[in-house]
Order: structure tokens, then sequence, then C-alpha cells
């Protein structure tokens, strides 16, 4: 069985850019502990509205990196930066699809 986790996040008074960046840090660290796929979005609606997703084969995988020293660290460093409780929620994908060889349209960061 696959997880897909997404964690929604909201950032407080002015913090949405820092915490941009911090997510577009952290995020990429699941791949270390078996994810195999990971994204952070923003909303265009509410600038403030985070959705990180990272994809795992095993549950323990996911547990793994949320309670791992990284993602410690960034809650203890960021804390101040989103709102709380942070709720994730395990999702089963139940269809996908995409277009082989288009790539979308505008400006994505580097993968680290």
């Amino acid at each position: 069985m696959n997880y897909s986790v997404h964690v929604p996040w909201y950032a407080t008074a002015f913090r949405p850019d820092k915490l941009e960046v911090a997510l577009g840090e952290i995020a990429p660290i699941a791949l270390r502990y078996g994810a195999f796929a990971y994204s952070v979005y923003r909303s265009h609606e509410d600038r403030y509205k985070f959705v990180q997703i990272a994809d795992f084969e095993k549950k323990q995988d996911w547990i793994a990196y949320w309670d791992g020293p990284e993602f410690t660290r960034f809650r203890t460093l960021c804390s101040g930066w989103f709102q709380v409780p942070v709720l994730y929620a395990m999702q089963d994908l139940t269809a996908h699809g995409e277009m082989p060889g288009l790539v979308p349209s505008g400006d994505l960061p580097d993968a680290a």
C-alpha cells in the first residue's frame, strides 16, 4: 500500500515567504526517508496557505521523517511561522494521469 501524506500549513502574519522557503528545504529530505515523491503547493487565492505532499510506500517511513531530527529542527526553528496544530492526513491515490513529454508552464524551483 502506498501512503500519500498531505500536510496543510498556514503561515502566520508576514511569514508566508519565509515558510515557503523553509518548506522547500524540508520537503526533499523526505526522499532520504524512503519517499518516492514530494511536492509543496502554495495557494493562489490565499498566499498564506500551503499543502506539502509526500508519497511513501510504508507508513513507518513517513513517521520516521516526521519525527526525525531534520523535521524536529524545522518545527523548532520555524515555530512562529505557521499556525498550530498541524494535522497531516494519509490519502489513498485512487486515480492519476499525466501527459508524457509535457512540462508544466511557469518557473518551478530546482529539486534539491
